[in-house]
């Protein structure tokens, strides 16, 4: 039995649905496109798949019923935006503990952990009965991202290799997952709130059109069903390339994050960061005339 199989195994034993991703990286294994229909909880068919073959794991959250939170690091340069630019706020995880102090509530760190690739963290927790949460970036803070419907984590056990950057995703604290806390589960379904600074064009009102574009059309592309997903990146970086070239948002935050939602929902890394790359040109050569 390979390392990996076991691992694989393993996350099925929790009940929790497991699908192959591509060896060495986080994208879904080629014809795996429906990886959300096919992911599975059988033990003779992970065998067949993982016995002999070095997949990596892919755990998906909505059969699963699991609400991961993903507490990222941040990549070099990069500093927390308000409010969370407080002294001692270097990463998701202190975004994360600054959140729970501001909202007066215990740090939900007690459930099933896993250390990512990166030295990040990815929380499990069970999701509420009866919930429809989806997937969300930067909701709940810097650095704070979740998967529930329609997304995916890559499993512990995996191995992903990308220039500058190797690792593996480790278990650190194996305990049962606990249940999302209901505080983070209503700000989860509320709509979010964006705070900017007025330095756009225009000021504080078109600066935040220009940021609820951003969050709208990640939110859109994880919504995407299969077959619509390529097509669905497509057009949200086309409309976000139009407010590019009026200067209201970043071209370099716009392609993280859309890149970040594209391999999310299981979109080849290659292939959304050339269907992002042609989007935004295409919008960037016709500006939005009604960015107000």
């Amino acid at each position: 039995m390979t390392n990996r199989h076991a691992y694989a195994l393993a996350a099925a034993s929790h009940g929790w649905h497991v699908f192959p991703l591509t060896p060495n990286a986080k994208t879904p294994l080629r014809g795996f496109t429906a990886w959300e229909k096919h992911a599975t909880t059988d033990h003779a068919l992970i065998a067949r798949c993982w016995g002999a073959n070095p997949f990596n794991i892919g755990i998906a959250c909505g059969p699963s019923r699991l609400v991961v939170v993903d507490l990222d690091r941040p990549k070099p340069g990069a500093v927390p935006p308000e409010p969370f630019d407080e002294p001692g706020v270097t990463d998701g995880a202190d975004a994360l503990a600054l959140l729970c102090e501001r909202a007066g509530q215990p740090l939900p760190f007690d459930t099933f952990t896993v250390r990512t690739r990166n030295g990040g963290t990815h929380l499990y927790f069970t999701a509420p009965t009866g919930s429809a949460l989806g997937n969300t970036a930067g909701r709940l803070g810097w650095l704070i991202d979740t998967r529930a419907n329609g997304g995916y984590v890559v499993g512990p056990g995996s191995h992903v290799s990308t220039p500058g950057e190797t690792g593996e995703y480790e278990v650190t604290n194996a305990i049962a997952p606990a249940e999302l806390p209901p505080w983070l589960a209503a700000r989860l379904t509320d709509k979010p709130s964006v705070r900017v600074t007025n330095t756009a064009p225009g000021g504080d009102q078109v600066t935040r059109y220009a940021w609820r574009a951003l969050h709208s059309e990640t939110e859109r592309l994880f919504s995407a069903g299969p077959g619509t997903r390529n097509n669905t990146l497509n057009q949200a970086a086309f409309a976000l390339g139009q407010l590019i070239a009026n200067g209201l948002l970043p071209r370099h935050l716009v392609e993280s994050a859309l890149q970040e939602a594209a391999e999310t929902i299981g979109l080849p890394a290659h292939e959304a960061a050339t269907t992002i790359r042609s989007g935004l040109t295409a919008g960037v050569r016709q500006p939005r005339r009604d960015a107000r």
